[in-house]
């Protein structure tokens, strides 16, 4: 996901893909814990993507 793509779409908009990809980032840690993680480069992935969105998401609350 690029930060360009994401700074195209509403606050509200990006809450949702945070949401979503918080709840993608548990089931990846559960996977890991038991064993069954397959895509282990996912897992840093997600957490980039987590972190641009919070950082698109406190530009726009500062502007």
């Amino acid at each position: 996901m690029k930060a360009a793509d994401l700074r195209a779409k509403s606050q509200d908009e990006l809450r949702e893909e945070l949401v979503s990809l918080k709840k993608e980032q548990f089931n990846l840690r559960f996977q890991a814990a038991s064993g069954q993680l397959e895509n282990t480069a996912r897992v840093r992935a997600v957490r980039r993507d987590i972190a641009r969105i919070q950082t698109i998401l406190g530009q726009s609350a500062e502007a």
